[in-house]
């Protein structure tokens, strides 16, 4: 990581450079040309008004000093009366150049292009005199270039520092960098003094912590639930069927005891049958492949399912809605209709009622259950999605209850991403509501 940190600082520092080299070539270079073609006109005018005072001998006068520029000199028909850089006879006409048809129209015109006598690229610039010829000045700019690679070398000179300095800057930055990450608390990540950049990632890791402290005990607690929810049916059966090996039993009773022994061993089957559903829920290996699912129909189904058990309580069962299909897996949205179906009639009183309802709605698609039962307290309804925890525990165990439906109908909604809302009042009853969004 330190190695990657410190070639990406100079693999920056690079392209800076080499950017910054290539901003400041093109800025020199447009400022050069532009210097160049004021210098230009300058000299077109300085030369203008000396011809203006002493006639066009001035310029037979300068031949012998060393310029700069190249001066030409051009008659209104084209011809070509001086040029300082060539022999006039040697030149073409020139009335078809651009600078000097705008000099002749306007009484001044530029160019810029390659010269056909010198082949290299000038700027011109022309001016008309007082006896209407045309004085043009001509200066190259391809020493402009030249000037840029001189500065080159220093240029390079300087790269080759500055990632010399780098690299040692990018070397202990990273270190630094690194220190406070090597050095981390992993356990009690807040009371670690970091830079503000980190605080996210302690943050997170926080709270990571306390999510697999949270699990940990859960599964601690659940474990030592199982341990005695199956140790309670097992002690029963035990005894009974001591009882009976001894001869204890009269035969009268002896019917009495196998009932007992039969209903604990229908407990336990329960309870173990509910904790592998939920275990498999858990660790995410359900299976079962998403079919496209009546929701009516299925509550229509299981509450078929119940009507025997709801006719001991005398309990009346109404199913209502509309055909409503969710893709789901059938075989655990049934389990959690089941599960709240059944709490809401072995909660519910004699000769109560339980009405359940599907369709859409403007949330989405619901199941909605609700009882006319004993109800729910408010300090307890955070915790009833529990493993094996019970409101009110003699009647759940007066009911066969194995503490687990309700936690198998909260992971069958988190699996098909729904939501289990809950609306209770004491002695009045309790709504179950899956949202399926």
């Amino acid at each position: 990581m330190k190695s990657r940190i410190q070639r990406s600082m100079v693999l920056i520092l690079c392209i800076t450079l080499l950017a910054t080299y290539s901003l400041l070539a093109v800025v020199v270079y447009n400022q050069s040309f532009l210097n160049l073609q004021e210098e230009v006109q300058q000299e077109a005018d300085y030369i203008k008004a000396a011809i203006d005072i002493s006639g066009e001998q001035y310029l037979r006068a300068m031949d012998n000093v060393r310029q700069k520029a190249r001066v030409t000199v051009v008659r209104p028909n084209g011809t070509v009366t001086y040029d300082s850089g060539a022999g006039q006879e040697k030149l073409e006409n020139h009335r078809e150049r651009k600078e000097i048809k705008e000099a002749l129209r306007n009484g001044k015109g530029s160019d810029f292009r390659k010269s056909d006598t010198t082949k290299e690229r000038s700027i011109y610039y022309a001016i008309q005199l007082e006896n209407g010829n045309v004085l043009r000045v001509a200066r190259t700019v391809d020493n402009v270039w030249p000037m840029l690679l001189n500065v080159f070398p220093y240029m390079a000179g300087i790269s080759i520092l500055m990632m010399g300095i780098a690299f040692l800057l990018a070397k202990w930055q990273t270190a630094r960098l690194i220190r406070p990450i090597n050095e981390l608390n992993l356990e009690e990540p807040l009371e670690n003094e970091v830079y503000e950049e980190l605080q996210p990632l302690l943050e997170g890791l926080d709270k990571r912590n306390r999510e697999k402290e949270a699990v940990a005990q859960m599964r601690k607690e659940f474990s030592a639930n199982v341990s005695h929810e199956l140790k309670t049916p097992l002690t029963s059966i035990s005894g009974y069927a001591e009882i009976m090996k001894s001869g204890l039993v009269k035969p009268e009773d002896m019917q009495n005891f196998s009932e007992r022994i039969y209903t604990e061993a229908s407990r336990l089957i329960t309870l173990v049958e509910d904790i592998i559903k939920l275990s498999k829920l858990d660790e995410g290996k359900v299976e079962l492949e998403k079919e496209e699912v009546d929701l009516f129909m299925l509550c229509r189904e299981v509450c078929s399912r119940l009507s025997l058990q709801a006719e001991k309580k005398r309990i009346k069962i109404e199913v209502t809605g509309e055909p409503v299909f969710y893709r789901g897996i059938r075989q655990i949205l049934s389990e959690m209709i089941y599960n709240l179906c059944e709490n809401g009639i072995k909660y519910n009183v004699e000769g109560g009622k339980l009405t359940v309802w599907a369709g859409n709605t403007l949330q989405g698609k619901k199941v909605i259950i609700r009882d006319t039962g004993i109800g729910i307290p408010e300090e307890d309804r955070e915790r009833i999605f529990e493993r094996f925890y019970r409101v009110d525990k003699s009647h759940s165990k007066q009911s066969g209850g194995t503490g687990l439906g309700l936690s198998i109908v909260k992971h069958g909604a988190m699996l098909h991403q729904a939501e289990v809302q809950v609306k209770s009042e004491v002695g009045k009853g309790t709504t179950m509501e899956i949202v399926f969004k």
